[in-house]
């Protein structure tokens, strides 16, 4: 099989220790392009934490799960040691066959060889063989060697389990040796069957040589005197290890990343993982930040004295905040500035309030009540299902605390930076945040907090690397301490090497040399290395931000959302405001292509003042267009607001959240009545694609609409049964994920079978991989924030859309998020000189349609 090349076996071999065979292997894998350096070292420290000696003479080392972003491509190197090595006491190797996987190829490789150990004569002609060919004859498709178990169709024992295999990368050397462990402890014979293949479950070898893969049903029997009690810890062994599993996947993805990123610690420093919040490297000292919590004491001064004190912080606070969202509006963004005041609103919640007014009639002090009222309603906010929403805590807490100290008689408690550092802390109120000097603060790292929090969203809007959920153990780091933080991959390495330091700020002046130069061309199209353009668009809500945007290079808006304007306030803003906000929108792109989306919340954006009904599970509740049909009080004064600012210039309208064409007949019959009655032009009509309803019958919906933009963070979470904004689930809402992007070569054929274009708007557009992947499978816009707009054009330019489109069937025949992102190296190389059918290992069929 391809796998297998003459060139990659050594006969004869000699080496003196198992670790000489090991660097052997792996050097012959390094020479032949299929593995970077580092991997041979994985190969290696792979044998420090688990034994790769199989049996019968044949060891199998293979690279550490988290290194396999350094495999260009999948490869197997066999050294061929006539005389043996000693791998471990007791343990002579005659066959060193080293893999080096980016995902599950070689299982294949696996079977035939653990199937050859059950035949000797097989085996020893390897172990003599004098011609390199013989060796991969007998491991190649061909080879049909005698299996060491039958494969052949088994019963079931009596007493019997079934359970689907969770493991990401399927069942490998690691776990199938817990297995057997476990299952040696009982007297029963314990039979694993996948499909009609099957094993003893006490056999190593007999149970890789099933060569079972993610995913696959596995019925596990028993028979014997102590059969249940065997079925039960062989249950409890595989449930047990998917957790391990899925983190060794995870980290395995983080590293393709980092490997995408193009920093990675040489040495081995101490790490301490968190949740990347907001992307770049910092590397400094730390400075560890004790927030103090203010804890009254009881001092009563009578219901009319306590209540104006209140009345006065109150009031006192909301001008504060208002002060701090005007400059941080100024500093950061007009978005960024909504935060503070929405958190004038949340001091002045009547029931907050309320609760105060009942403490301090009752015979309590302002301050004592205050609290006791703060903390029962930030407890309220956290209990909330909905993560996004409970997070709001912090803003209660934030403000809160303000109200308290100006009620004790104390001064600010502002966070100090007095020399360039990296800020550790419990959390980040976003009031520090916001007030941060990022000449000063070189990074920000929080024990806790998730990458949707206020924190996160100022950090990444200043552009400072930052981490959360970092646990406990990153308050003992001490001040003073040398760290690196990796704000994309979420680690912060302490006490890195010399050698680690030095790579690190040449990683930093590399990616400002990037920068500078994406930002000099970000006025230039998006023209792929053959000649084929791409609209490049950016998101953005109001007219200030799509002015930035044409700057950052923007060649118009592909998302507005209009919920902007009903959120953090009071009452819905009548047709007027609207009118005059989308004319402005209007007159600002000057004729450019604008999309801008109907009125979306529910879900993860509530509005009070809208009256909602509570639902469990907003997000699969009453929301989008569901909310549109049901409420024409807000939707008939937006579609006329839309269609009078589209008498002044070119505005296209979209619908979000759709999931039946009945609801895009009902649409677009109400925007046509609205219409016909203002005799306004007439606007192209489109809906997101955010729900997989919609993109496997993307064909049918595409002949009532007249374009599809779509909404990759809701498809993603839509189709994984993933809440995006969930603290522990979120990494795993990822849109590279396979089934994501199959859905959108759904989507993108349904729509060519009528001639509509296809734009997506969802954070993959802002993705360099993910645009290539996209344009690949014949995406026609990307809608991206502003920021991201340099690096996707400049990635863009460098391929050819020949090599984007097989980059993209490659894509789709990825089984894991990891192999995708491991393409992110066939992408660096995909220039001019890349012709149909040049990337080794191309996908070599697709679904109908997948290029256009």
């Amino acid at each position: 099989m391809a796998l297998l090349s003459p060139s990659l076996v050594r006969l004869g071999a000699a080496p003196a220790t198992k670790e000489q065979a090991i660097s052997d292997a792996g050097s012959m894998l390094l020479a032949a392009g299929y593995i970077d350096a580092g991997y041979v070292r994985s190969l290696l420290a792979r044998e420090e934490v688990a034994n790769t000696y199989l049996g019968n003479g044949v060891a199998i080392p293979h690279g550490m799960v988290q290194h396999r972003a350094l495999v260009k491509r999948t490869g197997v190197a066999i050294l061929q040691v006539p005389a043996g090595v000693v791998w471990n006491e007791g343990q002579v190797a005659k066959l060193v066959v080293a893999i080096a996987a980016q995902s599950d190829e070689h299982i294949d490789v696996l079977k035939r060889l653990t199937r050859l150990m059950g035949d000797e004569d097989a085996l020893r002609r390897i172990i003599d063989a004098r011609d390199p060919q013989e060796v991969v004859a007998a491991l190649g498709d061909g080879a049909a060697p005698r299996a060491a178990e039958p494969a052949a169709p088994a019963e079931d024992f009596p007493e019997a389990f079934a359970i689907a295999l969770e493991y990401p990368t399927g069942l490998h050397a690691r776990p199938a040796t817990r297995w057997v462990d476990t299952a040696k402890r009982f007297g029963s014979e314990i039979r694993v069957r996948a499909g009609v293949e099957s094993a003893s479950a006490k056999s190593l070898v007999a149970l890789l040589q099933l060569g079972i893969r993610a995913g696959q049903l596995l019925h596990v029997s028993a028979r014997g005197p102590d059969a249940s009690a065997a079925l039960d810890a062989l249950r409890r062994i595989i449930v047990s290890l998917v957790p391990e599993e899925q983190a060794q996947a995870r980290a395995a993805e983080q590293a393709a990343k980092a490997a995408a990123s193009g920093w990675t610690p040489r040495a081995s420093p101490i790490s301490i993982p968190g949740v990347g919040a907001s992307p770049g490297l910092a590397i400094g000292a730390v400075r560890q930040h004790r927030a103090r919590r203010l804890d009254p004491t009881d001092a009563p001064r009578g219901p009319e004295v306590d209540g104006a004190l209140l009345d006065a912080a109150l009031e006192a606070v909301a001008a504060e905040l208002e002060v701090l969202s005007v400059e941080t509006g100024k500093r950061v963004g007009a978005a960024e500035a909504g935060i503070f005041r929405a958190q004038r609103e949340l001091i002045r919640d009547p029931a907050l309030v309320r609760s105060t007014a009942v403490h301090v009639v009752s015979g309590h002090g302002a301050a004592w009540a205050w609290r006791q009222a703060l903390d029962e309603h930030a407890q309220g906010l956290r209990s909330v299902p909905n993560p996004l929403l409970a997070a709001r805590a912090a803003d209660l807490i934030d403000a809160g605390e303000r109200v308290l100290r100006r009620l004790m008689g104390i001064d600010g408690d502002a966070l100090e930076v007095d020399a360039p550092s990296i800020l550790l802390a419990e959390d980040l109120s976003p009031s520090d945040t916001a007030t941060l000097d990022p000449e000063l603060v070189l990074g920000l790292c929080t024990a806790h907090g998730g990458p949707t929090s206020h924190m996160a969203i100022l950090a990444r809007t200043l552009g400072v690397p930052a981490i959360v959920a970092a646990g406990g153990a990153l308050l003992e780091v001490e001040d003073g301490t040398p760290v690196i933080l990796d704000g994309l991959l979420g680690r912060l390495y302490v006490q890195p090497s010399r050698e680690d330091i030095e790579s690190a700020r040449r990683w930093q002046a590399d990616e400002a040399e990037r920068r500078r130069h994406e930002a000099e061309l970000r006025a230039q199209p998006a023209v792929t290395a053959d000649g084929h353009r791409v609209e490049v668009a950016a998101n953005a809500n109001r007219p200030d931000q799509a002015a930035a945007a044409l700057d950052a290079g923007a060649e118009g808006v592909g998302l507005m959302r209009t919920e902007f304007l009903f959120l953090e306030r009071a009452s819905a803003p009548d047709e007027e405001e609207q009118a005059a906000i989308y004319r402005a929108m209007v007159d600002v792109m000057a004729g450019r292509p604008i999309v801008i989306r109907t009125l979306d919340v529910g879900g993860d954006k509530q509005v009070p003042y809208l009256d909602l009904p509570r639902e469990q599970n907003p997000f699969l509740g009453i929301r989008g267009a569901r909310l549109c049909l049901r409420r024409p009080d807000l939707f008939e004064p937006q579609l006329r607001a839309l269609y009078r600012a589209a008498r002044h210039g070119p505005l296209s309208i979209m619908f979000p959240m759709v999931t039946t064409i009945e609801e895009v007949e009902q649409l677009r019959g109400l925007a046509e009545r609205v219409r016909a009655q203002l005799g306004a032009p007439r606007v192209p009509l489109g809906i997101m694609v955010e729900v997989p309803s919609v993109a496997v019958m993307a064909e049918q919906f595409a002949e009532h609409v007249d374009f599809f933009s779509i909404g990759t963070n809701d498809l993603t979470q839509y189709t994984l049964a993933v809440d995006r904004e969930h603290p522990e689930l979120a990494a795993m809402a990822n849109s590279l994920h396979p089934a994501v992007l199959r859905l959108i070569e759904r989507t993108v054929a349904g729509a060519r079978v009528h001639g509509k274009w296809v734009g997506v708007c969802g954070g993959l557009a802002g993705d360099p991989l993910g645009a290539v992947i996209l344009v690949g499978l014949g995406v026609d816009e990307l809608s991206m924030s502003a920021r991201d707009i340099p690096a996707v054009k400049a990635r863009l330019r460098s391929v050819t859309l020949v090599a984007a489109r097989e980059i993209a069937l490659r894509a789709l025949g990825c089984e894991t998020v990891a192999e995708v992102r491991a393409l992110e190296a066939a992408v660096d190389g995909a220039g001019t000189e890349h012709e149909a059918g040049s990337l080794p290992g191309a996908f070599p069929g697709a679904l109908p349609g997948a290029l256009h």
